[in-house]
């Protein structure tokens, strides 16, 4: 067998048994999982998310999927957590503790801690009859047969398991909470994702310069416009009012066309049924428009006047494409 072959097929092997691994936890959801849900949603407090090594690191992603879906998390180290950051849980708090085995020393210490300071506490662990599935209020069972690790030894299935309940948690709590694209956006406002979801066309035109010629004005006005306002086009506008587009384009095919260009007019130039948008269309919906009629620029209007150009490179720019 080549090299190529051989690990191809441990990189197939791998995936098909955390695939299984992750299909078997549909069977060990219990209701103690939708309590687990119940108790997080009608919390007034945070959710502390709390492992040791590589079950901390899960716990990291976890925080961070419920903070951006509605749900307010912070993560503790279990180990710091023994040595002065126990004070980081106030007294509404719900903890999270995730362990493969239930039993290491760290949640050993940390687990009667939690339970003397009275706050709830819920476990994502392999072993439901470990010491900390026996002390959790609720248990979110785990377990996996065996890790992808041929020797059974470094944690790959079990850390894969873990962080799926936690998106399951996560996902049941959007739902309960009605957490709309909205919500996402407001929770995302510098990333490409809440971009699409709140950036409008005036964002993004209303940075540009603002191209326009009126119906009478001459070749050279209209190439002056175009090149100086760097946009590669200009509205032609009469009383304010959109009644034409040119672009850089229209200028080459007219050149290519016509010797005697000495008494051209915009209006002779110009595009009569300019694609348009309003200002405060989303910046999606221009990029969509765009798409669909092959073009660059988007004409921009308030309320039925001309207000600017936006421009594919804002899209881009933006990270809507």
């Amino acid at each position: 067998m080549n090299t190529v072959s051989s690990i191809l097929n441990t990189a197939k092997s791998t995936i098909i048994s955390e695939s299984k691994a992750i299909e078997n936890l549909s069977h060990l959801l219990t209701e103690d999982f939708a309590r687990a849900v119940e108790l997080i949603y009608n919390s007034k407090g945070r959710v502390i998310i709390t492992g040791i090594g590589k079950s901390a690191i899960i716990a990291n992603k976890i925080v961070a999927t419920l903070n951006s879906t509605g749900t307010p998390a912070v993560f503790m180290h279990a180990a710091d957590a023994i040595h002065g950051d126990l004070g980081l849980i106030l007294e509404d708090d719900i903890v999270i503790c995730i362990s493969k085995s239930g039993n290491t020393p760290e949640i050993k210490v940390l687990v009667p801690l939690i339970k003397n300071a009275k706050n709830r506490m819920i476990a994502i662990t392999g072993n439901k009859d470990s010491f900390l599935g026996q002390q959790a209020d609720h248990v979110l069972n785990a377990y996996v047969e065996q890790e992808a690790c041929p020797n059974n030894l470094a944690p790959t299935t079990s850390t894969t398991a873990q962080l799926v309940m936690g998106d399951a948690l996560a996902i049941c709590l959007l739902e309960l909470r009605g957490f709309s694209s909205k919500d996402f956006a407001k929770y995302h406002p510098g990333g490409s994702l809440g971009k699409r979801l709140y950036l409008r066309v005036n964002d993004l035109s209303s940075q540009n310069l603002k191209p326009q010629v009126g119906l009478d004005a001459s070749l050279k006005e209209v190439i002056v416009e175009i090149t100086e306002k760097m946009l590669g086009v200009t509205a032609v506008i009469d009383n304010n009012t959109i009644v034409g587009i040119i672009t850089d384009g229209d200028l080459r095919r007219m050149l290519s066309k016509s010797d005697d260009i000495g008494g051209l007019k915009a209006r002779d130039i110009m595009s009569n049924s300019p694609r348009r948008i309003s200002e405060d269309a989303m910046a999606v919906d221009a990029k969509e428009i765009m798409e669909e009629y092959g073009i660059s620029q988007l004409l921009v209007e308030e309320n039925g006047k001309y207000a600017g150009v936006v421009h594919l490179h804002d899209l881009i720019k933006e990270g809507i494409i």
